[in-house]
């Protein structure tokens, strides 16, 4: 009887830890994980009790004390809470599928990246809408920019910005993609989106997936001009004047949204 007494209490201990460790983990991660905070409670009271289960089976001996069932109650959490985050993420679109949803709140088309397709010369200001569009993305929900596609989702292709680059390739373009909103939105942006050049319709198009931020990410357009906050709104990206990126900023990212980078 004690101990199947002291067993259950050791059981509803690691209930309770998986529980608050669950909540926790879900804090820590924030918009990083798809899960809910139930499902990762969930996940913790199963991580804490497989974590009991391995205590048990490595040492051949049990109930343990709950101060020894701690730390493998806290791994085991850990792990189902980021195994169901990898299993619960959604698979990305192909360049097919996302020109058939068309221009939405993770999704943005640009013609090109720095010609004027109007005046036929290099333009900073369609290259500052590059800038825009993907800080705009990273401080929403994340998304998908493709480059080479007018806004009804018709593919043009990158030939109007390769034929200003002195070798026209697309390691030179991504390149200077890379380098420009390195300068633009900063370098720590800039390394976590992923750059491909995949061919739709014949002709080879630019696409941008771009991450969530964790933090806000501000567009820095020189001449003088202070950072600039901006977001999508629909499937329109917009700039939010000073008041309302700092409510944005503290209702999107929490206390990191006010603090200094």
């Amino acid at each position: 009887m004690p101990t199947e007494l002291t067993l259950t209490w050791v059981l509803l201990f690691d209930v309770l830890i998986g529980m608050a460790i669950g909540f926790a983990v879900r804090r820590i991660l924030g918009r990083r994980t798809h899960l809910g905070l139930a499902a990762s409670m969930l996940s913790g009271i199963v991580g804490a009790l497989l974590g009991e289960a391995a205590l048990l089976a490595a040492t051949g001996s049990g109930p343990h004390s709950p101060v020894t069932a701690l730390v493998p109650a806290v791994l085991g959490t850990t792990a189902v809470i980021l195994v169901a985050t990898q299993l619960s993420r959604p698979p990305e679109r192909t360049p097919e599928q996302l020109l058939a949803g068309g221009e939405a709140a993770d999704v943005e088309f640009k013609s090109t990246a720095r010609r004027n397709l109007v005046t036929g010369e290099r333009d900073p200001k369609i290259e500052l809408v590059i800038a825009k569009t993907v800080a705009a993305l990273a401080n929403g929900s994340g998304g998908s920019l493709l480059i080479g596609v007018a806004d009804d989702g018709s593919v043009l292709g990158l030939d109007a910005d390769l034929d200003l680059m002195k070798q026209p390739d697309v390691d030179r373009y991504e390149l200077w993609l890379r380098d420009y909103l390195s300068t633009s939105v900063g370098a720590a942006a800039t390394t976590s989106l992923a750059v491909s050049f995949p061919i739709v319709s014949g002709r080879q198009i630019c696409l941008v997936r771009v991450p969530q931020a964790t933090r806000p990410v501000f567009v820095t357009p020189g001449k003088g001009d202070g950072p600039q906050l901006w977001v999508r709104i629909g499937n329109s990206t917009r700039q939010l004047p000073l008041d309302q990126a700092l409510a944005y900023a503290s209702d999107h990212f929490g206390r990191r949204g006010l603090r200094a980078r």
